[in-house]
């Protein structure tokens, strides 16, 4: 006899077979990741906007080293009382967003920077703004931004030239003591950049620029027209740059406090979305799908006598006499009614199948109805006497054959075998 030594193969995948099958998807799933935190991180709104050290399209670092690279010192701030602490007679103090500013920050900020005797700059000003840092001056509606040309007599406006500017207009003539202010780049006959003294109530004589738009801070506008000339002498007149860009941490209001979520930038909150759109997607591309029902086939047959006697022996071990009478009746009723003619709808009548029944037979109605609807037996050996009953009635209702294969029916009163 020889032995043959037998391969036995692995049914469960090793662990390099597992990596292997999921490295497609571990790929894409960090693709995915990387994806949303790229267009979070470049796309999320005002972010880096207005940013000495953010080098995005809306950014300000382009002119934040123009102005290192010719000496002038820059300092960020983010909260109205470092920016009051750091201005001065030799400062020039620039607010990104004065709209952004809390009526505590604004009330902290406006007195410093008109007694500091230096220069600030507001970008984009509105009238809560104006009402602060320059009084008397109104802001009207806002006008498209475009190139413009001077309009006025201003050493910094002439020498820059033709700017990109729109946004506020501003109207100075509700303040007679703003008749010097320098007025230029006019739209439909208001400017919308205009050089205020401020600070003349004893201390020092400084300037309050206005500004209509910020965007000709922006990186990718700074190289175009006379932008870059003109930031350059609005922000570099003096050494010092103190650059406050307001954030959420200005300590606001009670009235101005918001969620978790409210604080977050929408476009963080927009890359949140975005994957998790992803992530539902790429569960239901790896799901597992499902296919129609399948049949499976039985490993054994019963045949149905085993299946009868099967349910007789649960009807003994459960002593259910009653139930295993109610089923051979009825199954006797079903199949007497059509022999004697009664409708399928009267099978079980008990007033009209015994008649039908006796009138086959030379049993009574009586004796027909006791056996087909009759109390259920008391014990074992009644039952079976009810089945052997039941089988004999069939019989003499039941039609034979003679010899010429002709059907025989039992009459009343004649033995089939005479």
């Amino acid at each position: 006899m020889t032995t043959t030594d037998t391969a036995v193969t692995a049914v469960s995948p090793t662990a390099r077979q597992l990596v292997r099958r999921a490295r497609g998807f571990v790929i894409a799933f960090a693709l995915l990741i990387v994806a949303g935190l790229l267009i979070a991180l470049f796309g999320a709104g005002e972010s880096g906007t207005l940013h000495p050290r953010s080098a995005t399209q809306t950014g300000s670092r382009a002119i934040a080293e123009l102005l290192d690279d010719r000496g002038i010192d820059t300092t960020l701030v983010t909260t109205a009382r470092e920016a009051a602490a750091a201005a001065g007679p030799d400062t020039t103090l620039l607010v990104a967003r004065p709209e952004a500013l809390t009526d505590g920050a604004r009330a902290t900020l406006a007195p410093a920077a008109a007694d500091s005797g230096g220069r600030t700059v507001l970008l984009g000003p509105g009238q809560a703004a104006l009402d602060a840092f320059a009084p008397g001056v109104t802001a009207e509606a806002s006008v498209p931004v475009e190139e413009r040309e001077p309009d006025c007599a201003a050493g910094p406006a002439r020498r820059a030239g033709s700017v990109l500017l729109g946004g506020h207009r501003y109207d100075l003539s509700a303040a007679p003591a703003l008749a010097d202010a320098a007025a230029c780049y006019h739209a439909a006959g208001l400017p919308t950049l205009a050089t205020l003294p401020a600070g003349t109530d004893g201390g020092e004589t400084g300037e309050t620029v206005l500004l209509g738009s910020p965007e000709l801070l922006y990186n990718q506008h700074l190289d175009e027209h006379g932008n870059a000339s003109l930031a350059l002498q609005l922000l570099g007149d003096r050494p010092h740059l103190v650059w406050y860009l307001p954030t959420p941490d200005e300590a606001p209001d009670a009235g101005d406090e918001e969620s978790l979520t409210g604080l977050l930038d929408p476009g963080w909150r927009w890359a949140a979305l975005q994957l998790g759109i992803a992530a539902a997607l790429a569960a239901l591309w790896r799901a597992r799908r499902l296919g129609p029902v399948l049949t499976e086939p039985l490993p054994v047959s019963a045949r149905a006598a085993e299946t009868t006697e099967g349910h007789a022996r649960l009807y003994h071990q459960a002593g259910a006499r009653d139930r295993a009478a109610d089923a051979l009746r009825a199954a006797a009723r079903s199949r007497l009614a059509p022999l004697v003619g009664v409708p399928p709808d009267r099978t079980h009548a008990p007033e009209a199948l015994p008649a039908a029944v006796a009138a086959h037979t030379d049993d009574t109605p009586q004796a027909v109805h006791a056996l087909l609807f009759g109390p259920p037996p008391p014990d074992d050996t009644a039952l079976v006497r009810l089945a052997d009953d039941l089988d004999a009635l069939e019989r003499r209702v039941t039609p034979r054959t003679n010899g010429t294969g002709t059907p025989q029916t039992n009459r009343k009163g004649k033995d089939p075998r005479s």
